[in-house]
Protein backbone atom coordinates (compact mmCIF):
# COMPACT_ATOMS: atom_id res chain seq x y z
CA UNK A 1 0.00 0.00 0.00
CA UNK A 2 1.29 3.48 -1.07
CA UNK A 3 0.29 6.52 0.96
CA UNK A 4 -1.34 9.56 -0.68
CA UNK A 5 -2.99 12.94 -0.70
CA UNK A 6 -6.57 14.23 -2.41
CA UNK A 7 -6.89 17.47 -4.04
CA UNK A 8 -9.81 17.13 -1.12
CA UNK A 9 -7.26 17.84 1.00
CA UNK A 10 -6.76 20.94 -0.66
CA UNK A 11 -10.42 21.69 -0.56
CA UNK A 12 -10.30 25.37 0.75
CA UNK A 13 -7.02 26.33 -0.93
CA UNK A 14 -8.06 25.69 -4.04
CA UNK A 15 -11.32 26.96 -3.71
CA UNK A 16 -13.07 30.41 -4.68
CA UNK A 17 -12.29 31.61 -1.24
CA UNK A 18 -8.42 31.34 -1.56
CA UNK A 19 -6.96 34.67 -3.05
CA UNK A 20 -4.82 33.14 -4.88
CA UNK A 21 -6.04 29.38 -5.50
CA UNK A 22 -3.42 26.43 -5.70
CA UNK A 23 -2.68 24.66 -9.40
CA UNK A 24 -1.85 20.88 -9.72
CA UNK A 25 1.55 21.81 -9.64
CA UNK A 26 1.83 23.40 -6.39
CA UNK A 27 -0.01 20.31 -4.78
CA UNK A 28 1.86 17.79 -6.08
CA UNK A 29 5.08 20.02 -4.70
CA UNK A 30 3.38 20.22 -1.83
CA UNK A 31 1.92 16.42 -1.21
CA UNK A 32 6.23 15.92 -2.36
CA UNK A 33 7.26 18.14 0.26
CA UNK A 34 4.60 16.39 2.95
CA UNK A 35 6.37 12.76 1.66
CA UNK A 36 3.06 11.66 0.01
CA UNK A 37 3.52 9.03 -2.53
CA UNK A 38 0.53 9.37 -4.15
CA UNK A 39 -1.43 12.77 -5.39
CA UNK A 40 -5.30 11.63 -6.50
CA UNK A 41 -6.66 14.30 -8.50
CA UNK A 42 -9.86 14.15 -7.61
CA UNK A 43 -13.23 15.75 -9.01
CA UNK A 44 -10.87 18.56 -9.78
CA UNK A 45 -12.65 20.43 -12.50
CA UNK A 46 -9.67 22.28 -14.46
CA UNK A 47 -7.71 19.25 -15.68
CA UNK A 48 -10.23 18.59 -17.75
CA UNK A 49 -9.37 21.85 -19.58
CA UNK A 50 -5.56 21.21 -19.44
CA UNK A 51 -3.76 20.62 -22.93
CA UNK A 52 -1.92 17.73 -23.83
CA UNK A 53 1.12 20.21 -23.39
CA UNK A 54 0.20 20.94 -19.76
CA UNK A 55 -0.68 17.05 -19.20
CA UNK A 56 3.18 16.02 -20.27
CA UNK A 57 4.25 19.15 -17.69
CA UNK A 58 2.06 17.55 -14.97
CA UNK A 59 3.03 13.83 -15.64
CA UNK A 60 6.82 14.91 -15.42
CA UNK A 61 7.21 17.06 -12.52
CA UNK A 62 5.35 13.67 -10.76
CA UNK A 63 7.57 11.42 -12.57
CA UNK A 64 10.31 13.63 -11.25
CA UNK A 65 9.54 13.65 -8.05
CA UNK A 66 8.63 10.03 -7.88
CA UNK A 67 4.89 10.75 -6.79
CA UNK A 68 1.80 8.71 -8.52
CA UNK A 69 -0.62 10.56 -9.87
CA UNK A 70 -4.61 9.13 -9.71
CA UNK A 71 -7.37 10.58 -11.11
CA UNK A 72 -11.03 11.15 -9.87
CA UNK A 73 -14.59 11.94 -11.38
CA UNK A 74 -18.16 11.71 -11.11
CA UNK A 75 -20.45 9.55 -13.01
CA UNK A 76 -20.73 6.56 -14.88
CA UNK A 77 -22.22 7.54 -18.59
CA UNK A 78 -19.55 5.58 -21.12
CA UNK A 79 -18.74 9.12 -23.05
CA UNK A 80 -17.73 10.80 -19.90
CA UNK A 81 -15.43 7.93 -18.49
CA UNK A 82 -13.85 7.61 -22.04
CA UNK A 83 -13.28 11.17 -21.32
CA UNK A 84 -11.13 10.53 -18.41
CA UNK A 85 -9.34 7.64 -19.24
CA UNK A 86 -7.80 9.39 -22.86
CA UNK A 87 -6.91 11.66 -19.44
CA UNK A 88 -5.41 9.18 -17.84
CA UNK A 89 -3.52 7.72 -20.64
CA UNK A 90 -1.55 11.02 -21.02
CA UNK A 91 -1.25 11.23 -16.97
CA UNK A 92 0.20 8.00 -17.17
CA UNK A 93 -2.55 7.08 -14.64
CA UNK A 94 -3.77 3.58 -13.96
CA UNK A 95 -6.72 4.11 -11.48
CA UNK A 96 -9.77 6.69 -11.61
CA UNK A 97 -12.08 6.94 -8.79
CA UNK A 98 -15.80 7.99 -9.76
CA UNK A 99 -19.38 7.54 -8.29
CA UNK A 100 -22.21 6.23 -9.65
CA UNK A 101 -24.33 9.85 -9.17
CA UNK A 102 -24.40 12.80 -10.68
CA UNK A 103 -26.25 16.03 -9.89
CA UNK A 104 -28.73 14.90 -13.06
CA UNK A 105 -28.26 11.61 -13.71
CA UNK A 106 -28.89 8.77 -10.55
CA UNK A 107 -29.13 5.24 -12.63
CA UNK A 108 -30.16 2.65 -10.52
CA UNK A 109 -28.47 -1.20 -10.00
CA UNK A 110 -29.85 -2.47 -13.75
CA UNK A 111 -28.91 0.92 -15.42
CA UNK A 112 -25.38 1.27 -13.34
CA UNK A 113 -24.34 -2.53 -14.56
CA UNK A 114 -25.47 -1.61 -18.50
CA UNK A 115 -23.54 1.72 -18.54
CA UNK A 116 -20.26 0.29 -16.94
CA UNK A 117 -20.43 -2.34 -19.05
CA UNK A 118 -19.97 -0.35 -22.29
CA UNK A 119 -17.13 1.13 -21.40
CA UNK A 120 -15.39 -1.32 -18.83
CA UNK A 121 -13.46 -3.23 -21.17
CA UNK A 122 -11.74 0.22 -23.12
CA UNK A 123 -9.99 0.31 -19.00
CA UNK A 124 -9.24 -3.70 -19.25
CA UNK A 125 -7.46 -2.50 -22.14
CA UNK A 126 -6.01 0.63 -21.15
CA UNK A 127 -4.67 -1.53 -17.60
CA UNK A 128 -6.50 1.10 -16.01
CA UNK A 129 -8.61 0.43 -12.61
CA UNK A 130 -12.03 1.95 -12.04
CA UNK A 131 -12.80 2.61 -8.82
CA UNK A 132 -16.55 3.33 -7.68
CA UNK A 133 -17.02 5.38 -4.48
CA UNK A 134 -18.84 4.27 -1.41
CA UNK A 135 -21.09 7.30 -0.32
CA UNK A 136 -24.67 8.06 1.23
CA UNK A 137 -26.30 8.83 -1.92
CA UNK A 138 -26.37 4.92 -2.82
CA UNK A 139 -26.44 2.00 -0.88
CA UNK A 140 -23.24 0.35 -0.35
CA UNK A 141 -24.89 -3.51 -1.33
CA UNK A 142 -26.62 -1.96 -4.20
CA UNK A 143 -22.86 -0.66 -4.88
CA UNK A 144 -21.26 -4.08 -4.45
CA UNK A 145 -24.05 -5.81 -6.35
CA UNK A 146 -23.12 -3.66 -9.71
CA UNK A 147 -19.55 -4.46 -9.27
CA UNK A 148 -20.46 -8.08 -8.73
CA UNK A 149 -22.63 -7.82 -12.03
CA UNK A 150 -19.94 -6.26 -14.13
CA UNK A 151 -17.56 -8.70 -13.00
CA UNK A 152 -14.77 -7.09 -14.58
CA UNK A 153 -11.13 -7.21 -12.69
CA UNK A 154 -10.81 -3.51 -13.17
CA UNK A 155 -13.70 -2.56 -11.45
CA UNK A 156 -13.97 -2.06 -7.58
CA UNK A 157 -14.83 0.19 -4.45
CA UNK A 158 -13.06 2.93 -3.05
CA UNK A 159 -14.09 2.55 0.68
CA UNK A 160 -14.94 6.16 2.14
CA UNK A 161 -17.04 4.52 5.30
CA UNK A 162 -17.47 8.01 6.70
CA UNK A 163 -19.28 9.16 3.89
CA UNK A 164 -22.17 6.67 3.95
CA UNK A 165 -23.62 7.80 7.78
CA UNK A 166 -26.00 10.19 6.25
CA UNK A 167 -27.27 7.44 4.90
CA UNK A 168 -27.90 5.63 8.54
CA UNK A 169 -25.29 2.96 7.51
CA UNK A 170 -22.83 1.68 10.25
CA UNK A 171 -19.05 2.58 9.02
CA UNK A 172 -18.58 -0.85 10.31
CA UNK A 173 -20.65 -2.35 8.08
CA UNK A 174 -19.96 -0.53 5.26
CA UNK A 175 -16.62 -2.03 5.30
CA UNK A 176 -17.69 -5.77 6.06
CA UNK A 177 -19.77 -5.62 2.63
CA UNK A 178 -17.23 -3.35 0.68
CA UNK A 179 -13.58 -4.62 1.63
CA UNK A 180 -13.53 -7.93 -0.57
CA UNK A 181 -14.02 -5.32 -3.52
CA UNK A 182 -11.67 -2.63 -2.73
CA UNK A 183 -9.15 -1.30 -4.59
CA UNK A 184 -8.73 2.14 -3.03
CA UNK A 185 -9.36 4.08 0.39
CA UNK A 186 -10.06 7.38 1.31
CA UNK A 187 -8.28 7.78 4.93
CA UNK A 188 -10.96 10.50 6.63
CA UNK A 189 -11.95 10.75 9.79
CA UNK A 190 -15.06 12.36 11.06
CA UNK A 191 -17.21 13.15 14.25
CA UNK A 192 -20.37 14.40 16.11
CA UNK A 193 -20.43 17.42 17.85
CA UNK A 194 -23.31 19.58 19.94
CA UNK A 195 -24.42 22.53 18.22
CA UNK A 196 -24.86 25.40 20.30
CA UNK A 197 -27.43 25.05 23.12
CA UNK A 198 -27.37 21.25 22.17
CA UNK A 199 -30.42 21.35 19.44
CA UNK A 200 -28.85 18.73 17.36
CA UNK A 201 -25.11 17.64 15.52
CA UNK A 202 -22.87 18.96 13.07
CA UNK A 203 -21.10 16.10 11.39
CA UNK A 204 -18.10 17.14 9.97
CA UNK A 205 -14.09 16.07 9.92
CA UNK A 206 -11.74 15.46 12.68
CA UNK A 207 -8.19 15.33 12.59
CA UNK A 208 -6.75 11.36 12.09
CA UNK A 209 -7.30 8.96 15.01
CA UNK A 210 -9.78 11.90 16.91
CA UNK A 211 -12.88 11.26 15.48
CA UNK A 212 -14.68 7.76 14.61
CA UNK A 213 -12.87 5.77 12.21
CA UNK A 214 -11.50 2.99 13.27
CA UNK A 215 -8.82 2.97 11.00
CA UNK A 216 -7.22 -0.31 12.35
CA UNK A 217 -10.22 -2.52 11.53
CA UNK A 218 -10.48 -1.11 8.66
CA UNK A 219 -7.40 -1.44 6.91
CA UNK A 220 -7.13 -5.09 8.33
CA UNK A 221 -10.71 -5.88 6.65
CA UNK A 222 -9.09 -4.73 3.61
CA UNK A 223 -5.91 -6.51 3.47
CA UNK A 224 -7.66 -9.61 4.45
CA UNK A 225 -10.26 -9.47 1.52
CA UNK A 226 -9.21 -7.28 -1.02
CA UNK A 227 -8.46 -9.10 -4.37
CA UNK A 228 -5.23 -7.24 -4.43
CA UNK A 229 -4.45 -5.28 -0.91
CA UNK A 230 -1.00 -4.82 -1.83
CA UNK A 231 -2.19 -2.61 -4.53
CA UNK A 232 -4.72 -0.74 -2.55
CA UNK A 233 -3.49 2.91 -2.39
CA UNK A 234 -4.59 5.27 1.11
CA UNK A 235 -5.17 8.53 0.19
CA UNK A 236 -5.75 11.22 2.82
CA UNK A 237 -9.12 13.48 2.85
CA UNK A 238 -10.70 15.66 5.30
CA UNK A 239 -13.85 17.64 5.97
CA UNK A 240 -12.88 20.44 7.45
CA UNK A 241 -15.61 23.25 8.23
CA UNK A 242 -14.56 27.35 7.14
CA UNK A 243 -12.81 28.65 10.36
CA UNK A 244 -14.09 31.81 12.23
CA UNK A 245 -10.73 33.59 11.46
CA UNK A 246 -11.13 33.27 7.47
CA UNK A 247 -8.65 31.88 4.80
CA UNK A 248 -5.92 32.12 6.26
CA UNK A 249 -7.24 30.47 9.60
CA UNK A 250 -8.48 27.67 7.72
CA UNK A 251 -5.72 27.36 5.20
CA UNK A 252 -2.89 26.64 7.89
CA UNK A 253 -5.45 24.37 10.04
CA UNK A 254 -6.07 22.40 7.05
CA UNK A 255 -2.46 21.71 6.46
CA UNK A 256 -1.51 21.36 9.81
CA UNK A 257 -4.14 18.16 9.22
CA UNK A 258 -2.67 16.96 6.20
CA UNK A 259 0.59 16.99 7.46
CA UNK A 260 -0.93 14.68 10.91
CA UNK A 261 -2.37 12.35 8.69
CA UNK A 262 0.08 12.04 5.99
CA UNK A 263 2.56 12.07 8.67
CA UNK A 264 0.30 9.16 11.06
CA UNK A 265 0.11 6.68 7.86
CA UNK A 266 3.98 7.07 6.97
CA UNK A 267 5.00 6.40 10.68
CA UNK A 268 2.64 3.01 10.92
CA UNK A 269 4.48 0.10 12.13
CA UNK A 270 5.49 -2.13 8.71
CA UNK A 271 2.34 -3.89 7.58
CA UNK A 272 -0.65 -1.35 9.05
Amino acid sequence: MAYGISTYAYFWRISSRAPEPMTALDMLRDIHQLGGQVFQICDYAPIETYDDARLAELRTAAADLGVTLELGTRGIAPDHLERYLRIAERLGVTFVRSMLHTTDHKPGVEESTALLKQVIGRYEEQGVTLGLETYEQVATADLVDVVRAVDSPRLGIVLDPGNCVARLELPSQVVELAAPYVVNVHVKDFAFSRRDGWVGFTYAGAPLGTGLLDYQSMIAAVRAHAPDPASVNQIVEHWLPWQDGGFDATAELEHQWTHHSISTLLNLPKGE
